[in-house]
């Protein structure tokens, strides 16, 4: 088997953010970059430099109103430090991600090793005007049900306004096919974010949460409007309970409207959901995968504490996409994605790929209980578990077409609580607070013992240092050092140390999954998720942009504060970190792996 490490070489270290250049001198003038103030611009401009247009909807229509040229923008700001250094400055970029042009829509890009590349038309119909978001007015609150317990009048309802909506001719911005289309156009490459370069993605950094609630958002008041009736809601799957953790029953009738034949058929009900699926199944008793599946709930939910971990990182107008994702965006969100599509399909339809997700019903009741795992999240305990503060997250701004064809133009600001968009979900129990994971054996833990994390029949394998980039083609372990042992109550209140793997690379087009342990001990039984040595994973749905050949750079930050008690090696200098490639061996590499401590 080739080796896993590369040749030696200095570990890739993220640069400090110092502006300390020959003409950003250290003074308070630097105020006004981190303020960010002259640029809040672009909240209300629609900035965009693609030059082609594909007509996929409309073969003439009229200029965007209040669009510019993004070259307007370098030329004004030249003055103060030039365009080319406006896009190095890390600080220079920094605004809000615009709502994107639609005249300068592209078709998304969907690539596999297997069934090569095709373009896919899914830019929406255009539109001469554009209205800003106003809060809606609402006589009463509709709280969206858990699908597994609606009753037969409601189901009536819901497949009514399905049925309405498919029947919607498709040039029609409400038609399902429309619909469905947006998640294709913001996610596979359809739109750049200020630059012909950087296209714009809504996953992978803290665009992903608010993106989605809007999008339902509309979704929803489409389907209200259908069947006139403006306090309809439609219903969540509760996977995040063992009675909501196999496809709900509404969805797998094949003449319902709530149907899609484009699912796993290995995974119809009864089987249960695995909320750690990783493209293979699990030989799990129902007992186990229940209780496997509530540790990975709490352990996305309770320790990623803090917003970024929570959200994902930041990512502003002119960056390169991907910055790096939140927990639940990246499990249990991309598991079921990958366990719901169709392994039959060449780009694995619908779920499993983002251009073809919201082609099946089920989609939107899977989005929904991420959206209401927001709201839990900012009721659990914990001084840090707020939203971002930050306007450049609060004014970034997306396109949707409201109930009554209107293009709406709305901010994150907009979507921060659902109540002042009219709407909650119903109460239901919430098991994963109780099932916090354990040390698979008590008392202090070993750190210096060999992994057989996940694999039972793995060999024994060499704990290395300071070795990056590596590939991961086996089980790999690293020694990394902490910079902070022994931290007192209140300064772990304040911060929270993690773990950072930087620069993890992978072909955008593949389904990877590896996990990540900490001071795990060699014996013949496996870790699993309900370990506390388990501290998380990262996995790939496939997607892509229309920049071909360009790999997904992005990172993984996992809390490791809890765990490190659990574990009792808070006064260690370092710690053992292995890598266990569940699928995709040898398709993923990373450039250098750190502890950090965070406080948003």
């Amino acid at each position: 088997m080739a080796s896993t490490v590369h040749s030696r070489s200095t570990p890739i270290i993220l640069p400090n953010s110092s502006l300390q250049t020959s003409f950003l001198p250290k003074t308070p003038q630097l105020s006004i970059f981190k303020k960010k103030n002259p640029f809040t611009f672009a909240s209300k401009k629609l900035v965009s430099c693609k030059a082609s247009n594909e007509n996929q909807n409309n073969e003439h229509s009229s200029s965007s109103p209040n669009r510019f040229d993004r070259r307007d923008i370098l030329l004004g700001l030249g003055s103060v430090y030039g365009a080319t250094n406006l896009v190095s400055d890390p600080f220079a970029l920094a605004a809000p991600v615009a709502a994107p042009d639609l005249d300068l829509c592209e078709k998304a890009t969907v690539t596999s090793k297997s069934a090569g590349t095709t373009k896919v038309a899914c830019c929406p119909p255009k539109s001469a005007n554009i209205i800003d978001f106003k809060p809606p007015k609402f006589s009463k609150i509709r709280y969206r049900p858990a699908a597994h317990m609606v009753d037969p009048e409601y189901l009536d309802k819901f497949t009514k306004a399905m049925e309405l909506m498919k029947a919607l001719p498709m040039e029609d911005p409400r038609s399902f096919m429309q619909q469905a289309n947006v998640h294709c156009a913001y996610c596979n490459g359809g739109y750049d974010n200020g630059s012909p370069n950087q296209e714009l993605q809504v996953h992978f950094s803290w665009l992903f949460y608010p993106f989605h609630r809007l999008y339902l958002y509309f979704y929803e008041r489409i389907l209200g409007k259908l069947i006139d009736d403006p306090n309809f809601a439609m219903p969540f799957w509760n996977w995040d309970a063992p009675r909501g953790m196999v496809i709900p029953e509404i969805y797998v009738d094949p003449d319902s409207p709530l149907y899609d034949e484009k699912r796993n058929v290995n995974h119809q009900p009864p089987k249960m959901l695995d909320l750690d699926y990783a493209g293979k199944e699990e030989e799990l008793s129902k007992r186990d995968l229940i209780k496997s599946n509530l540790t990975v709930m709490y352990r996305q939910m309770v320790p990623n504490s803090t917003a970024s971990l929570f959200h994902g990182k930041p990512y502003r107008a002119g960056e390169k996409p991907s910055p790096g994702m939140g927990s639940i965006e990246n499990n249990p969100h991309t598991a079921i994605h990958r366990w719901v599509g169709d392994d039959r399909e060449k780009y694995k339809e619908d779920m499993g790929n983002f251009y073809s997700a919201g082609k099946d019903p089920l989609f939107y009741a899977h989005h929904c209980n991420v959206d209401r795992l927001w709201n839990i999240w900012k009721s659990l305990p914990g001084k840090k578990r707020r939203d971002f503060t930050d306007t450049d997250w609060l004014d970034s701004s997306f396109l949707f077409y409201d109930e009554n064809a209107n293009l709406v133009r709305a901010k994150v600001r907009d979507c921060l609580d659902t109540r002042v968009l009219g709407y909650d979900y119903q109460k239901v129990n919430i098991p994963w607070l109780k099932n916090k994971p354990t040390p698979r054996r008590p008392g202090r833990v070993n750190g210096k013992g060999q992994a057989m994390a996940a694999e039972a029949n793995t060999t024994p394998t060499t704990v290395i240092r300071n070795v990056f980039p590596i590939v991961l083609d086996k089980v790999v372990r690293i020694e990394v050092p902490r910079s902070k042992k022994s931290r007192t109550k209140l300064e772990k209140e304040d911060e929270e140390e993690v773990l950072v793997l930087q620069n993890i690379q992978v072909d955008r087009d593949v389904e990877v999954k590896f996990d990540v342990y900490i001071n795990d001990e060699e014996d013949e039984a496996p870790t699993e998720p309900e370990d506390s040595e388990f501290a998380g994973s990262f996995s790939n749905i496939p997607h892509n942009q229309n920049n071909r050949g360009m790999k997904l750079d992005t990172s993984l930050t996992l809390p490791i504060s809890d765990l490190l008690e659990d574990l009792d090696v808070e006064g260690d200098d370092n710690i053992v970190v292995t890598l266990v490639p569940k699928q995709g061996k040898g398709l993923v590499s990373i450039g250098n792996i750190k502890t950090d401590y965070i406080r948003d």
